[in-house]
């Protein structure tokens, strides 16, 4: 056993590890290694213990005897998080808790379009367990074959769909919760509606586990549409763009599901550097639009709206080129694409990331200022933009100059961060639009979020875990 095991009293690993028995307590090094470092590698922690519980009953005594000790805890799914919240620090006294074993589809219930289930339970698994029952779970992010749904509530995850079924907090009506005191919060109820009192489960949704340990859920189930279409389109510009969006949705409605801006740099990017991919249009156009519409009535009726959307748009030349997916592969063609566009960036460089969102109308005014605010940082620094239009959420990233170092690019890292989210506050946005606080951005929040803000979220941090063992350092 390595040293670490030195960090936390050998006899308290001990207690520990009783209460999920040997197996499931991981403390051999090479076991934990793949708890200890986010997927992107900006951070990598430390720690003598990983617990696996099989159940909340364990979950409970971990976190009562945690609070007994004062030993942090850092829960942990699917370790797919980009903001450093599900990861220990350096100092070795933190233990890491899984909610992977937490795998349990409890219940499906069609009458009330209601699916409960366990926090370890992976996206992908329910969105087939939901197919399965004729019933469509919408929240759809590039990482569902291993992000785990404890950690999408806990983030507040967004994706593809935000734009017609909204994030994960829109999602979810009732959840179950271990607080730190090992107290269980049972609050899984199918409700609609419901005013009795304070709305407690949207204090643990997208918290990043600093208030509590959410082992359950129940979640929104829809009616699988009957009929969908695909089209990728070629734009002139992010105003276009906004054109087609507003036509989109006066023509369609509720039926647009996806409406995804795409920039000429990452287009190219994936085209040269994902295998396999095809070039969705013959032509080169400075800016693509990826829509989805979904109708609840038929396969025609989701045809006849997405061709009416395109021939107007491309009669009032808001539309340079589309093409309408002829087959389900190649729609899912289309949105493999979409999907690549973040891993095809990595061959290019070192990249600085940015997770924002603006009002809608207001993204070319962002993309325009925040392209002049990069260069004033970095000249020769490449904007790869590309995102979630339809609800104002972007990925600004930008990768280092052409023929750049990359260590001296990531030294500019805060500069960058400063600059481009500077912007997006003058358009009244949001520096963290999906992917969470965590520690990435934790400094930065306190320093620009309104003080009495940060005021009553530690006066609920407080309230929830006095001893302050529920993922320290992550958040506030």
């Amino acid at each position: 056993m390595n040293d670490i095991s030195r960090d936390i009293d050998p006899a308290l690993i001990d207690r520990f590890a009783v209460i999920v028995g040997d197996k499931y307590a991981l403390r051999d090094q090479q076991d934990i290694v793949p708890y200890l470092t986010e997927r992107r590698g900006l951070w990598h922690g430390r720690t003598a213990l990983v617990l696996r519980p099989g159940s909340v009953d364990e979950v409970s005594r971990i976190m009562r005897l945690a609070t007994e000790t004062g030993t942090p805890v850092v829960p942990q799914s699917g370790n797919t998080g980009l903001v450093g919240a599900q990861v220990p620090d350096t100092s070795g006294r933190q233990i890491v808790l899984s909610l992977s074993r937490l795998n349990r589809i409890r219940e499906i219930d069609v009458l009330s379009n209601t699916v409960t289930v366990e926090a370890g339970v992976i996206l992908q698994t329910l969105q087939e367990a939901a197919d399965a029952a004729d019933r469509l779970f919408p929240l759809s992010l590039a990482a569902q074959g291993s992000c785990q749904i404890g950690g999408n509530l806990s983030s507040n995850a967004g994706g593809t769909g935000v734009l017609a079924y909204g994030n994960a907090r829109e999602l979810c009506l009732g959840v179950e919760v271990v607080l730190p005191t090992g107290e269980v919060f049972d609050d899984l109820r199918k409700l609609k509606k419901d005013n009795t009192g304070y709305d407690l489960k949207n204090l643990f949704i997208g918290a990043e586990g600093t208030l509590g340990v959410i082992t359950a859920a129940v979640l929104k189930l829809f009616p699988k549409p009957k009929g969908g279409e695909v089209a990728f389109a070629g734009l002139s510009s992010p105003e276009a763009a906004l054109s087609l969006f507003s036509l989109a949705m006066d023509r369609a409605g509720a039926a647009l599901t996806a409406f995804e801006l795409i920039g000429q740099r990452p287009y190219d990017f994936t085209l040269l550097h994902a295998p396999g991919v095809v070039r969705p249009l013959s032509g080169d156009w400075p800016w693509y639009v990826l829509m989805q519409i979904s109708s609840g009535r038929s396969v025609e009726d989701a045809r006849a709206l997405i061709e009416e959307v395109l021939s107007v748009g491309l009669e009032q030349e808001i539309v340079g080129d589309a093409v309408i997916a002829a087959s389900i592969a190649q729609g899912d063609a289309f949105w493999n694409f979409r999907e690549l566009l973040p891993e095809a960036q990595k061959p290019e460089g070192a990249s600085i990331k940015h997770d924002i969102s603006v009002p809608v109308a207001a993204i070319p005014q962002f993309i325009e200022k925040a392209a002049g605010a990069v260069q004033s940082v970095s000249p020769g620094a490449r904007e790869v933009c590309f995102g979630h239009m339809g609800d104002g959420n972007l990925h600004y990233n930008i990768s280092r100059p052409i023929g750049g170092d990359d260590e001296a690019f990531l030294g500019l890292y805060h500069a960058m961060n400063k600059a481009v989210h500077d912007v997006v506050r003058s358009l009244h946005g949001s520096i963290s639009a999906e992917h969470g606080i965590g520690q990435l951005k934790r400094d930065e929040l306190i320093a620009t979020a309104p003080p009495m803000a940060i005021e009553l979220m530690r006066r609920v941090k407080t309230a929830f875990d006095p001893a302050g063992i529920m993922n320290p350092g992550k958040v506030i």
